[in-house]
């Protein structure tokens, strides 16, 4: 179920305790001046988005955040075999299903990939429960893709290509800000961000790995045995969860 979209902007509330309107008339004169919903997270605006540097006094700042990597499988394959308007259609139900979840426990869809989706929590919007938060968000866009798995498969004639979403999340210290000079970019870098994708790179299709961080912050949301991954960049194994 979707929650009511936020009447102000809850990154602006919680960053700078100012209420900064989303919608209804109030929200009129602020987009006169640019600041409307951002496309990252319809529940935060575009200060939260556009003026990191202002919002947080930084162009970069370390945040304990959790990051998510989904990967739609299969689509690769499938560009070679259906028509463009069923790849369309199977990167819209990917990409609605990813962002519905997200947006519902307050993340932010900070990119999309060709056929992969890149989500923050824990900022603008602060949740001291963000790594369970995140958990749910992945089950979630599991369990719609499901749902609809079959139907989609007639609709886009995907034939006997194997479709799903493989994701991976991990969580702790990230570097966030505003980076590049000539085309700034709002994002999140460093070995959580390298771990999530490459945990990501590990699922299979329908599958969902997480780091120990993780595993551990979520307590009983995790019952299942983690075993070792060498992953690409890591010298060490990685113990990764399925959840």
């Amino acid at each position: 179920m979707t929650p009511e979209p936020a009447s102000i902007c809850l990154g602006c509330w919680q960053n700078l305790h100012m209420p900064i309107p989303l919608r209804g008339p109030l929200s009129a004169p602020f987009r006169l001046f640019g600041i409307k919903p951002s496309r990252m997270n319809p529940n935060t605006c575009t200060i939260c988005e556009m003026a990191f540097s202002k919002v947080m006094k930084a162009r970069a700042v370390t945040i304990d955040a959790t990051v998510m990597f989904a990967d739609l499988r299969g689509y690769t394959t499938l560009t070679q075999t259906i028509a463009q308007e069923g790849l369309t259609s199977l990167l819209d139900a990917f990409y609605d299903d990813c962002a519905a979840a997200i947006w519902r426990y307050d993340g932010l869809l900070n990119k999309t990939i060709g056929d992969a989706v890149f989500a923050i929590f824990n900022f603008p919007v602060k949740r001291d429960d963000h790594a369970a938060r995140a958990l749910q968000t992945a089950r979630d866009i599991q369990r719609s893709f499901r749902d609809r798995h079959d139907a989609l498969v007639r609709t886009i004639g995907a034939g006997d290509v194997e479709i799903g979403i493989g994701i991976g999340i991990d969580s702790g210290d990230t570097n966030f800000g505003e980076f590049g000079k000539s085309h700034r970019d709002l994002t999140a870098i460093g070995t959580v961000v390298n771990r999530a994708a490459r945990a990501q790179a590990m699922a299979k299709s329908g599958e969902i790995l997480v780091t120990t961080a993780v595993r551990d912050r979520t307590r009983d949301m995790i019952t299942a045995a983690g075993s070792d991954y060498t992953l690409k960049g890591f010298d060490q194994p990685v113990t990764l969860f399925p959840a």
